[in-house]
């Protein structure tokens, strides 16, 4: 049986610098903690708080100490707030991230209804929209495009690691909603070459895993666009392989999430090799 790993998988550049933040802001005697999860990968977020790095939901938990902005940004009242509680920030917003929020930012100063295409509920987006201001708007769907009403100026963002086929066909749908419409397409470059891989490894194998957390849009996003090109199966470490997938198997492919560590595509990697 023949393993065979994408092309571009595994730490993006904006992941690996917020890991090795959090590293360095852990310090013996000292409460550290990242806002949220630090990236959307539960292993490595373990990792952290096994060496001092802890999670909070809300700043309301904390007293004192250094907190970390996690990779997918906060709004602008969250640095306001953290200033007046006197606490030590360390900033690890993904900077393609933050080219999204001040892009977003930059068209609201200017005029333009702003829409960000990308999952609601996800924390960059939610970011994103808070440096929009009032009014900016978060779809996902093509049908969610065509219900909305048309606007004198439209500008377009894009969540970081959002599909690039489907927000092609989103913008598309939006191009009769103005006549003064800005488009950033602020896709980061690793989301493009980690799907445009995953897609062309999954038409040359019988079955795709795709590591990663569950809770990683990135990831599942990997696990979709591979889905649609053969088997696939989106796990998050290892002992999640069953040998019932193996069956008549030639040809594996391996792709992981941005978020997905080395350790575990490694540990994933030797054991379907076994197969």
């Amino acid at each position: 049986m023949e393993v065979i790993l994408a092309d571009n998988l595994g730490f993006c550049y904006g992941v690996k610098r917020a890991i090795q933040l959090a590293e360095d802001s852990a310090a013996p005697g000292q409460v550290t903690n990242t806002l949220g999860p630090i990236i959307h990968n539960p292993q490595m977020v373990a990792k952290l708080a096994g060496n001092g790095v802890g999670t909070v939901d809300s700043l309301d938990e904390v007293k004192e100490g250094t907190i970390i902005i996690r990779s997918h940004g906060v709004g602008p009242d969250v640095y306001d707030r953290v200033e007046a509680m006197g606490l030590n920030m360390v900033d690890a917003t993904c900077p393609h991230v933050r080219k999204a929020q001040s892009s977003a930012k930059m068209l609201a100063d200017e005029g333009y209804q702003v829409v960000i295409i990308g999952e609601k509920r996800h924390p960059e987006v939610k970011s994103i929209i808070e440096w929009a201001g009032d009014g900016a708007v978060a779809i996902e769907t093509e049908e969610e495009a065509d219900a909305l009403p048309k606007y004198g100026k439209l500008g377009i963002v894009a969540q970081t690691t959002f599909s690039a086929p489907k927000f092609k066909l989103i913008v598309e749908r939006l191009l009769d909603k103005s006549s003064d419409m800005k488009i950033l397409r602020t896709i980061c470059t690793a989301t493009d070459q980690r799907q445009s891989a995953a897609m062309k490894l999954a038409t040359e194998v019988d079955l795709m895993i795709v590591i990663g957390g569950k809770n990683s849009a990135n990831t599942t996003r990997l696990a979709q666009l591979c889905g649609d090109k053969c088997k696939t199966y989106h796990i998050e470490t290892a002992d999640e392989l069953r040998d019932d997938w193996f069956d008549k198997i030639k040809k594996i492919g391996i792709t992981a999430g941005a978020s997905t560590p080395d350790w575990i595509i490694k540990e994933v990697y030797k054991k379907c090799q076994k197969k």
